[in-house]
């Protein structure tokens, strides 16, 4: 039975209801009417009893099921689409007040206070008086990065608190959220006896003006009001400029560089006028890239010997399942693979080690100047084990040491040294042992930084190399040294779990983590190559309120 997926409505019966245009819905919301509905039986697009076909399962009723399109005029249409640019405004409003109420209810109390341990340094939530994790909360919850959900919580106080009048058009539908942006990004930082007299100005004639007319008369405003707080709205987006790379499609990134109009003015000129340079010279290359290569070259400067080499890490990723020859001579070992943890033999070695050296003349060694990481997994992408080959050669030579040459289980004696204990099958290459300490030994970090790789709290992108080694169940309360549960975390996201009141987390064998907010939203995160093995196990419920005390009887 299909449900509506609007509030307070439900389709009930065996075919579909066809609801009244979208305007009823906007009466509701905006005029207080109620929702009118004509009841008139639609083809289900299938039978009630059968149940959506197999292989697509089965969702409430979308939209367009609920709203035909296709029964609608052009005129019923283009209305439509009006009311549906009101909706996304009044729900825009909506959404600025859901985020500062949740940031009402995690006050800064609840985080350290200034000189204890833990205690944050710098600047702490965009919305005033909220915790500093609110955000990352906020993050989870929408499934977005912090970046974005602080850019929202900031917009959101703003909009409600500093520009009530921009909130109240949006919230009536009367602005749209594209303009209501405008207003934002110009009077973000004003205060609000700069703000009020402009907004009283342009607002009733905002929704005529296209939004670049609109920024530039907002603009335009401000100067007359306070030249001053222009000038500072200048100094500080100059002062947050960055270059920030946004990964686009297929392989390509966009690099942004935020510097002042005149300095983006002359970059973009010379690189074009390069590019045309290029292009008279007789390339057959579409100008936009050779645009792209002139920028590229203006940077790297592939001719200047000059400087340093830029040393790189080259990361081999085998799985043991590709490892199946066993060796020279050694005959065929059990298909690796099949069973998750299959230890790593020193044959799986040899043969690992015979791969590298038939990639390209030479056998594949270091990059000069940078280092070669091998990591050999199972199957599925669990890392097994993060080794180097100077370490794959030295097991190669000694083999397994219960097993010496000429033992049960070892290969004939004419076997050359490089070949002991082929077939004995005993792991000599395997995940690190737990340690019984606080700190994790060496070959812990290189196992979780090659498994981890970045920050593994949800929608973070920190490389490893800014990470800390953090115990998921905290060593204090019992939790081991082991890399079961030990996981990489940004300073940040390790403050986070350390001190947030409300957080819980779990790590799963395979390197599986689950997080959960104190609202309760669980987001999970795999480390990167590994397959969906498994379900996350539940969380541990977060402890109740204590029982109220018991009140004496009334005598």
């Amino acid at each position: 039975m299909p449900t509506c997926p609007l509030p307070g409505l439900r389709i009930e019966g065996r075919g579909l209801l066809e609801l009244s245009p979208l305007s009823h819905i906007f009466d509701h919301v905006f005029e207080g009417f109620g929702v009118g509905l004509t009841v008139a039986p639609v083809d289900p697009p299938w039978p009630a009893e059968a149940g959506p076909p197999e292989g697509l399962p089965r969702s409430p009723a979308r939209l367009g099921e609920v709203l035909p399109v296709a029964a609608r005029s052009d005129a019923e249409k283009a209305l439509e689409l009006q009311r549906v640019v009101q909706l996304e405004a009044a729900l825009a409003a909506y959404k600025a007040e859901l985020v500062l109420g949740l940031a009402a209810d995690r006050p800064e109390m609840l985080d350290r206070a200034p000189g204890e341990p833990g205690a944050r340094v710098g600047v702490g939530s965009p919305v005033p008086g909220a915790s500093e994790f609110f955000t990352e909360e906020l993050a989870v919850v929408l499934n977005c990065s912090r970046r974005s959900a602080e850019r929202l919580a900031a917009d959101s106080f703003v909009l409600v608190k500093r520009l009530p009048g921009v909130w109240a058009a949006l919230a009536d539908g009367v602005l749209d959220r594209p303009r209501a942006g405008v207003f934002l990004d110009v009077l973000g930082h004003a205060r609000r006896e700069v703000a009020d007299p402009v907004v009283a100005r342009l607002l009733p004639a905002a929704t005529e003006l296209s939004l670049g007319r609109l920024r530039a008369a907002l603009t335009r405003a401000v100067l007359a009001v306070d030249a001053a707080f222009a000038e500072q709205r200048r100094v500080a987006a100059a002062r947050s400029a960055d270059v920030r790379m946004y990964p686009t499609d297929a392989g390509m990134s966009a690099l942004v560089t935020e510097v002042p109009a005149p300095v983006a003015a002359a970059c973009w000129s010379t690189v074009n006028e390069l590019a045309w340079m290029r292009k008279n010279d007789g390339d057959p290359r579409p100008i936009g890239q050779l645009r792209t290569v002139t920028f590229a070259d203006l940077i790297l400067r592939p001719w200047d010997t000059s400087r340093p080499a830029v040393t790189a890490v080259l990361d081999v990723v085998a799985p043991l399942s590709s490892l199946t020859s066993g060796g020279a001579g050694t005959g065929s070992a059990a298909q690796p693979g099949e069973v998750h943890g299959q230890p790593i033999t020193a044959a799986h070695v040899r043969e690992l080690l015979a791969q590298l050296d038939a990639v390209c003349p030479g056998g594949l060694q270091a990059p000069a100047g940078g280092a070669l990481q091998i990591s050999v997994t199972d199957a599925d992408g669990a890392l097994l084990a993060a080794t180097s080959r100077p370490q794959l050669e030295r097991i190669a030579r000694r083999g397994c040491p219960d097993h010496p040459p000429g033992t049960a289980g070892s290969p004939p004696p004419d076997r050359t040294e490089l070949l002991p204990a082929a077939g004995c099958g005993c792991p000599v290459l395997a995940r690190p042992v737990p340690v019984d300490r606080y700190t994790p030994s060496a070959g812990q970090r290189r196992f979780l930084r090659r498994r981890d790789r970045t920050c593994r709290h949800p929608g973070c992108g920190q490389p490893v190399a800014r990470t800390d080694i953090d115990h998921v169940q905290p060593y204090g309360a019992g939790g081991n040294t082991d890399c079961a549960n030990l996981c990489c975390l940004c300073r940040r996201h390790h403050r986070l779990k350390t001190h947030a009141q409300g957080w819980r987390f779990l790590l799963t064998p395979h390197g599986v983590g689950g997080v959960t907010t104190p609202s309760g939203i669980t987001r999970s995160t795999r480390p990167p190559g590994l397959r969906d093995l498994t379900q996350l196990p539940a969380l541990p419920a977060p402890p109740g309120p204590p029982p109220p005390p018991e009140e004496p009887p009334p005598f």
